[in-house]
């Protein structure tokens, strides 16, 4: 399931705790694809705090508490990680990371927790959601698998990565639009794992953003830049990366594009990828300034020149996630979408 998917059934089921309905998830998905930040992503939306738990760090006592005399009878103290509506709020996310990297005797002290929502007499609150995420047996960490018990008290999904919805997080988030240009150029870098190679440093959208940091911090260093990308996303990516960033010095005058002149798209596709990533970064700058109007309209009329049309296309669709529906405001979309309807495969809703 697509990212921007799987945060719809999040946001579903965290609502859903509110009437009683909710069902615990479990996200499978190799690693570095984002499993915990979109969870940290629900509680945003939210305002909700969550409690992370490393079962893989735990012994089961930790989870059932420690037991203490009460006169003439044992009784348990309840851990203070778990969630207390005096403490944490009435709703939140218990979140249960690495769960697939947990011993079966952990595991299976939290069988109750997980479907009862409890451990002994401590009961978690009706706000707060249960959800966990782990890595497949394949995928070359530590992993056990899951006891058929288990694994029955969770509603599953498998993360998978999504371009688009990367591209839509990244403008969002400020990652480096030269980052973003490069993947839209060699997508299929997006995330490369290949567990049987035993890779240390490998593509995925956590190491992507690791590259987009040594951008910021070793962009004037050609002596070390390389090595740098290399360090996050493998030999190979990291390559790719430095040299695609090299040839960025042919990129056209994004400031005349933006000012409505008359600039000449570049023909190599790297550059077209480059020059639609700038314009999108500029869109997402201009929202709020008087002349916004003015720059998405120009940066329309630009996308109507790329000879591949389906290039239009994607600059667009990138720019309407970014921006939203400020876009259908421009006077130049109406008539670039009619020009570009028979290649049109995106929702502009």
């Amino acid at each position: 399931m697509r990212p921007s998917q799987l945060s719809t059934v999040l946001d579903t089921e965290f609502q859903s705790a509110r009437q009683g309905h909710h069902t615990p998830v479990m996200l499978w998905g190799p690693p570095g694809v984002g499993k915990s930040q979109i969870i940290a992503q629900v509680a945003e939306r939210h305002a909700a705090p969550v409690i992370d738990i490393r079962l893989s760090q735990m012994e089961p006592s930790d989870l059932r508490g420690i037991p203490f005399r009460s006169g003439d009878s044992v009784e348990w103290a309840v851990p203070s990680m778990l969630p207390d509506v005096d403490r944490h709020g009435p709703e939140g996310i218990l979140f249960l990371d690495e769960i697939t990297s947990v011993p079966p005797s952990v595991s299976a002290a939290a069988y109750q927790l997980i479907l009862d929502r409890r451990l002994g007499a401590y009961e978690v609150p009706d706000g707060w959601v249960i959800f966990a995420a782990g890595n497949r047996q394949g995928d070359r960490g530590v992993t056990y698998s899951m006891p058929a018990p288990l694994a029955n008290r969770f509603s599953h999904y498998e993360l998978d990565v999504n371009l688009d919805d990367w591209v839509a997080w990244a403008y969002a988030n400020g990652i480096d639009e030269r980052l973003i240009a490069f993947l839209r150029f060699r997508p299929e870098l997006l995330f490369e794992f290949d567990p049987a190679h035993n890779p240390v440093a490998f593509p995925s959208p956590r190491s992507w953003e690791f590259a987009h940091r040594a951008l910021q911090k070793f962009g004037d260093r050609s002596d070390i830049l390389v090595e740098a990308l290399q360090a996050c996303v493998g030999p190979a990516a990291g390559i790719e990366l430095g040299a695609f960033v090299d040839n960025l010095d042919k990129l056209p005058d994004i400031d005349a594009i933006v000012r409505g002149e008359r600039v000449p798209v570049p023909r190599e596709t790297d550059l077209q990828y480059a020059v639609a990533s700038a314009l999108v970064a500029r869109a997402i700058r201009a929202r709020g300034e008087n002349d916004a109007q003015a720059t998405y309209g120009h940066i329309v009329d630009y996308a109507g020149a790329f000879p591949q049309r389906e290039m239009g296309v994607m600059l667009i669709s990138d720019m309407h996630r970014a921006i939203g529906q400020d876009l259908f405001q421009v006077p130049q979309f109406s008539q670039w979408a009619k020009a570009v309807a028979d290649v049109m495969l995106f929702d502009m809703n």
